[in-house]
């Protein structure tokens, strides 16, 4: 799900927030579910979690599969989210937060039909859900709504404010 990653990319970097984009498969470029290609900042094995406010999980049910299916990132996340760090994802990529036990007793949302995959979660159809440091949202269609809940959140909301005029949102 590229457009969705770069809309939240592009709406984090205007708030003047740093953003990397991490390759689970160590690879130079990443395809999207609909063959756009993206090059890719750092590969997993590079990365410092503890240096990271947050880690986001673009969706798509092939990249989604592929993050249900790395163990490294399994670890991270879980250890990231245990100590407190924030973490979010969009579109499928929220199942993979059910996969790795991180959704327990929290409220989420993802890609209609996936829900099932949202396991022991509170299941919610807003288009962003924020449950604590866990944040959530729907799909390719919300993505400038969750990467403005992401930008108020790590900035403060008269920036997200001043972001959404800026970029002409509704």
């Amino acid at each position: 799900l590229v457009g969705s990653e770069m809309c939240i990319r592009d709406s984090l970097r205007r708030a003047g927030e740093e953003v990397e984009l991490v390759s689970i498969h160590n690879k130079d470029m990443t395809q999207g579910s609909h063959g756009i290609g993206i090059k890719n900042d750092v590969m997993l094995k590079d990365i410092f979690v503890d240096a990271a406010d947050t880690l986001f999980l673009p969706g798509g049910g092939v990249g989604t599969k592929n993050l249900k299916a790395c163990e490294e990132l399994s670890k991270l996340l879980v250890s990231h989210n245990a100590k407190g760090g924030r973490i979010a994802a969009i579109c499928a990529a929220p199942t993979a937060f059910g996969a790795f036990g991180i959704l327990k007793d929290k409220k989420a949302t993802c890609y209609p039909g996936m829900e099932a995959g949202l396991h022991c979660a509170e299941v919610l159809y807003d288009s962003v859900v924020t449950d604590g440091k866990v944040i959530t949202s729907r799909g390719m269609g919300t993505a400038i709504d969750f990467g403005l809940k992401l930008v108020e959140i790590l900035t403060d909301q008269d920036t997200s404010e001043k972001l959404a005029a800026a970029i002409v949102y509704k």
